[in-house]
């Protein structure tokens, strides 16, 4: 049913939404400060722990299925609402923002293929 998968959708970006003002907050911005990036990685994250953790039926995972591999265009469209000129007007937290998430990203790029190639492992046995 594709119902769930607009509600696992619209729950991880509210959490997204939620945690990146929280972060723009503590910053001293008034904007939001990756809430767009925190959902998508939440969406991930749940989405293959729901997964592992639970039996679905056909229908529902076809839902969740659909509704995760819409998450991009969906969510930019969503995140087009945001006060991007806030955001802007203190360049440095864009910047430190892009280079943090580079920065993590390259980073846990060793993490993950060891991760992938034990899950693999796992599999095939």
């Amino acid at each position: 049913m594709k119902i769930y998968g607009v509600a696992f959708l619209a729950a991880c970006y509210l959490m997204g939404q939620v945690i990146g003002k929280y972060i723009g907050i503590g910053l001293g911005i008034g904007g939001n400060v990756g809430g767009v990036g925190i959902a998508m990685i939440l969406l991930v994250m749940i989405n293959d722990r729901f997964y592992k953790k639970t039996s679905l039926h056909v229908e529902t995972q076809a839902g969740v299925l659909f509704w995760s591999s819409m998450y991009i265009p969906v969510i930019v469209a969503m995140s087009s609402i945001l006060n991007v000129k806030v955001a802007l007007s203190n360049g440095w937290v864009a910047i430190f923002s892009g280079i943090l998430a580079t920065s993590c990203c390259y980073l846990l790029i060793p993490l993950i293929s060891k991760w992938s190639q034990l899950n693999l492992k796992k599999s095939t046995e």
